[in-house]
């Protein structure tokens, strides 16, 4: 009977291959990094020093699933939470045909700390999915790693055209244009004051949607004035003092346009001074806006199906299918809730 001291080595894999220990380590755990001769190579080498049977070999030598990380903003926006729920879920039902998944929460608005995230997954995964900020650190450490032949695409908010680098998420322009259209219909009013909040303009989709917002109220309605863009971060509590301080500043205010999320902030204010009749349109069927909509503070939701969103990432990553185009827009009122 063979003592524990005569059991195969992953070194006596490594000599007999001709290959470094971390290349063994990397087939026999199915790891990212190793071209097809080598893998062959190696697993032929343990066979032969019995480290592992022809089933084992097998099923190690079979082809690896992908490993996906996916990269979201953290701090308080319920969809983004939503979201990372979402491909947890994943994680817990994988079948043995899917991919391996892990989601990180990146310091939100930091660009350094997304790069970095970025470089930091490429060393296991073979694809990222990840939640875009517009700026010269992201747009190079994407570069790089696509460079590398790590697979990339965008969620919600991308990076521009660049190559390599595939995106789903909404027409944000035209969702912009559609919530000016809905907003000033609602409004009712030839006069009066609107209002903008935003997460970050170093977020494309909400300076998007911005503009697209802008550009239908100065050709449909050019009576109502915009009073500012306001930036809330995300942030349920910067949203609420930001929207304290336009009611105060601000009497003839009839619409707030939250292009981001964290819309209870702006709920909270609007119920704390009574003033339920200001249109308010917001982003992401939540439990907090499914909430401001049963009670009338809310007017309408702006929604993208996050098991769409992430069906349509995994596909674009394993190259199943190319992106199919800008996701449907979904919009929710009181009566049509799901």
């Amino acid at each position: 009977m063979a003592t524990k001291a005569d059991r195969p080595l992953l070194t006596d894999i490594a000599t007999r291959a001709g290959v470094s220990m971390a290349t063994v380590d990397r087939v026999v755990n199915r790891r990212k990094g190793v071209s097809e001769r080598t893998r062959l190579r190696v697993l032929e080498a343990a066979r032969a020093v019995g480290y592992l049977g022809d089933e084992e070999a097998a099923h190690i030598g079979a082809q690896r699933a992908m490993n996906i990380t996916v990269l979201l903003p953290a701090g308080t926006n319920p969809y983004l939470r939503l979201l990372g729920d979402r491909v947890r879920a994943r994680i817990g039902e994988r079948e043995a045909s899917a991919p391996f998944l892990r989601c990180f929460f990146i310091e939100s608005f930091n660009a350094p700390a997304l790069a970095a995230a970025l470089r930091r997954a490429a060393d296991w995964s073979d694809g990222v999915a990840f939640f875009a900020i517009e700026h010269p650190e992201v747009r190079a450490a994407a570069e790089e790693v696509a460079a590398q032949g790590v697979r990339l695409v965008t969620l919600v908010s991308n990076l521009g055209d660049r190559a390599g680098v595939a995106h789903i998420g909404l027409d944000n322009h035209a969702v912009g244009r559609t919530a000016g259209l809905l907003l000033g219909r609602l409004a009712g009013r030839r006069e009066g004051a609107v209002a903008l909040v935003a997460g970050s303009r170093n977020y494309r989709a909400h300076s998007e949607r911005e503009a697209g917002f802008l550009s239908l109220l100065d050709e449909m309605f050019p009576a109502l004035s915009l009073v500012g863009l306001r930036e809330g971060h995300d942030d349920a509590a910067q949203n609420y003092r930001h929207t304290l301080a336009l009611l105060d500043q601000q009497p003839d205010l009839v619409g707030i346009y939250n292009v981001g999320g964290s819309s209870g902030g702006i709920t909270r204010a609007l119920r704390e001074r009574g003033r339920e009749e200001v249109v308010f349109i917001g982003h992401g069927l939540t439990d907090d806006t499914r909430r401001a909509l049963l009670d009338g503070t809310m007017d309408a939701v702006f929604d993208q199906d996050p098991d769409l969103l992430l069906d349509r990432a995994l596909a674009a990553l394993a190259r199943a299918q190319a992106p199919q185009g800008a996701l449907k827009l979904d919009i929710y009122f009181r009566e049509n809730l799901p």
